[in-house]
């Protein structure tokens, strides 16, 4: 009879227990306490900076809807209806839209200008070797560190020499020439950064230098391009001191300048609401700008990170 090693079906073999394995324990992962404490502090900072930035601007927004009396009596209480007067009274009385008017034409045509100029002289010293080229773009970088108040006096005149003194052109030309430097400064390094054999290949395909940078490069600087048009719409949109030196026409005033005088003009009975809800005017376009275009700011900025 012939037999096998399996045993029948039901009939558990009888094993000896495995043998133990004696020895201490594997260690658990230690947590890192001082990388948790870190981003624990680094996590407060945030949010208190963010609480400092925001509640500002609420606090302002809030007030442009209080009347005069519940300003001073409860500063910090909600508003007890929603007094669109005042923004009315902003726009028409205290001429908020002459100054809106005017520094969106001042500041739209600067925009185009330093981009369209700052990006043809960027992509000159990046892509071309010429004698000359290195000096040229310390030029620039110098012109960044050349304080601006140097610089009121001898643009006064020169202005004035020309007959542009007190003009929307005038003070057009000069927001040009005060942004250029940062403008040439940021684009350079990033045209460096695009791939040189696109250009190339279109100069193959017979394409000449302004065609290849008008419908080659440019589009593909477009995340740099909206950086530095950010950056100057800023420093544009509330500069001061330029428009008070350069441009005391009444009727050229912008925004910055038509703050001042809402809450001057009216002694001592400023119109404290009304000049909330010209500041909240103000203060709009300047977050909408950079909440539609927040995406296209960080790419333009790290873009050149990593190639």
């Amino acid at each position: 009879m012939k037999t096998t090693d399996t045993p029948p079906a039901g009939v558990t073999e009888d094993r000896p227990p495995a043998p133990k394995v004696s020895g201490p324990a594997p260690a658990k992962p230690k947590r890192d306490v001082s990388g948790s404490t870190l981003n624990v502090f680094s996590h407060g900072i945030l949010i208190l900076w963010a609480f400092m930035v925001v509640m500002p601007l609420l606090w302002a927004v809030m007030t442009s809807f209080k009347d005069d009396a519940s300003i001073f009596e409860s500063p910090f209480s909600l508003p007890d209806r929603l007094h669109f007067e005042n923004w009315s009274r902003a726009w028409s009385e205290a001429h908020m839209s002459d100054y809106f008017f005017n520094t969106i034409l001042v500041v739209g045509g600067s925009l185009i200008g330093t981009l369209l100029l700052g990006s043809m002289a960027a992509y000159v010293l990046a892509r071309f070797d010429f004698p000359g080229n290195r000096f040229i773009y310390f030029l620039f970088v110098g012109g960044m560190s050349f304080p601006i108040m140097l610089a009121l006096v001898p643009l006064f005149y020169v202005l004035k020499n020309i007959g542009m003194l007190e003009t929307l052109p005038g003070l057009i030309l000069t927001y040009i020439a005060y942004s250029l430097p940062f403008t040439v400064f940021f684009l350079t390094s990033f045209f460096r950064t695009l791939p040189s054999s696109v250009a190339e290949a279109a100069m193959i395909d017979g394409a000449s230098h302004t065609r290849t940078f008008f419908q080659v490069m440019l589009p593909m600087a477009k995340p740099g391009l909206i950086s530095v048009g950010i950056f100057n719409f800023l420093g544009q949109w509330n500069q001061y001191m330029l428009p008070t030196v350069l441009n005391n026409n009444p009727d050229n005033r912008v925004l910055s300048q038509g703050l001042v005088e809402l809450a001057t003009s009216q002694g001592y009975k400023g119109d404290w609401s009304g000049l909330f809800a010209g500041l909240v005017m103000a203060m709009l376009p300047v977050l909408a700008a950079y909440i539609i275009f927040q995406r296209q700011v960080v790419q333009g900025l790290t873009a050149g990170a990593v190639k």
